[in-house]
């Protein structure tokens, strides 16, 4: 039977007056308490503003040369620097994209083995790929060109450019001599490289090994010139900066402009109960340390054994900090003396940055999780690693305050570089 009468009127009032009391207490919601003076200290620990100065690089005697910068600035997009001429370094590092590519695994000449990370204030790590099997910007710079599914090329190929493009022999004369006459086709064959292909291997193995010095000596240098390029690639401040500024500032109307109350609580769980600090710390949220974190292998694949191997390939590496092509003389490399290995780092991989990272996807190692939805429900469950140990806890974390995490997420966004970064040779 239907109600009618005044019964019905008191009754929609009463839920009209329950709603309108709902409204009112979610508008007067209590404001979170103050940051405390530790939480404020964390805060600022984080934010890029307490980035510190770059730290020289010895084994890169031109690491900090506006003039090899230049160079390498143009080696960066320099197609020629590839098998077929149709890839460059920014092919794949994109500057519009905070120098990555937006896809699950790089694409040049074939597919890459695992995603593109951002360049972005990646010369403070002391590792490089998501292994570590490089220990210098440099040398991790040369492991693409000859990659046959990223430049394809051979490094003869590309030192001869370097000795005959007047712009390049010209600025290279500069900073490190005269190059060599590669003109003798004899003693410098037209391609020839220490690689997988054979053709190419076998005309590397018929050059004397002083030619062969030469060579590498002209290579390694076109590394270096690339990575002082990339060493002035940095993040630009986001959001999440300029409300640490405002906090410690003590600037109420700055924070409430710049934080909605989910972004403060996403900060807060950030900093405290989802232990994200434990790896995501320092202004550029990394401990460029290498984590099992229990990440499924991509469909069809076999789990990656990461770290184990990239530590085994940095040691081998004739370009790393101990070999003949480091500039340091004293050959300081405490990273790559003292370095850690074991079956404990079976499936690790590097921390990556979160700066910029709602921008960034997709996430993990081989572009696995396309969403930070997703990354963030992978660390609630921190299900059994399928290789290796996952160091993750489960966070069990309600759905809303898996919300809140990824709104903070959002927060770390900054301005990327104009595609006018890297021009066209």
């Amino acid at each position: 039977m239907n109600q009618t009468g005044p019964g019905k009127k008191i009754a929609g009032s009463v839920l009209v007056l329950g709603l309108l009391a709902g409204v009112w207490h979610l508008s007067n919601k209590p404001e979170p308490a103050p940051w405390s003076e530790s939480e404020i200290a964390i805060l600022t620990s984080l934010s890029l503003a307490s980035l510190p100065p770059l730290a020289p690089d010895p084994s890169n005697a031109v690491a900090d040369d506006p003039l090899a910068a230049e160079l390498g600035r143009a080696l960066f997009s320099d197609s020629r620097l590839s098998g077929q001429g149709n890839v460059s370094c920014a092919t794949c590092h994109q500057p519009d994209r905070y120098f990555t590519d937006g896809l699950v695994k790089g694409r040049a000449l074939g597919v890459s083995k695992r995603h593109t990370p951002s360049l972005l204030g990646i010369a403070y790590s002391p590792w490089f790929y998501w292994d570590g099997r490089r220990d210098s910007q440099w040398s991790q710079a040369l492991s693409p060109l000859e990659d046959p599914a990223e430049h394809g090329g051979n490094r003869m190929q590309y030192v001869r450019l370097i000795a005959t493009d007047p712009e390049y022999r010209k600025a290279y004369t500069r900073l490190f001599g005269m190059p060599p006459d590669f003109s003798d086709h004899k003693r410098f064959p037209e391609a020839a490289a220490p690689v997988a292909r054979l053709d190419w291997r076998r005309a590397w193995q018929t050059m004397s090994s002083a030619d062969q010095h030469r060579v590498n000596q002209v290579f390694a240098n076109m590394g270096k010139m690339l990575a002082a390029y990339e060493r002035s690639l940095l993040p630009q401040p986001a959001r999440f900066d300029a409300y640490v500024a405002a906090v410690r500032e003590n600037d109420e109307t700055a924070q409430h402009s710049l934080f909605n109350r989910d972004d403060v609580a996403g900060l807060r769980l950030f900093i405290g109960p989802a232990n994200c600090t434990q790896c995501h710390n320092g202004p550029l949220l990394t401990n460029n340390a290498f984590h099992n974190t229990g990440v499924l292998p991509a469909p069809g694949e076999v789990p990656d054994r990461g770290r184990s191997e990239g530590v085994e390939q940095a040691l081998a590496d004739p370009f790393n900090c101990l070999g003949r092509y480091s500039d340091d003389p004293a050959r300081q490399c405490p990273e790559l003396t003292y370095v850690r290995k074991g079956i404990e780092l079976l499936g690790a991989m590097k921390t990556p940055s979160l700066r910029n990272v709602a921008d960034t996807a997709p996430y993990m190692h081989k572009g696995q999780l396309a969403t930070l939805s997703e990354v963030l429900q992978h660390y609630n469950r921190a299900s059994v690693a399928l290789i290796g140990h996952n160091e993750a806890k489960p966070l069990m974390l309600g759905s809303r305050e898996l919300r809140q995490l990824e709104a903070f997420l959002n927060t770390l966004t900054g301005p990327s570089m104009a595609a006018s970064a890297v021009p066209e040779h």
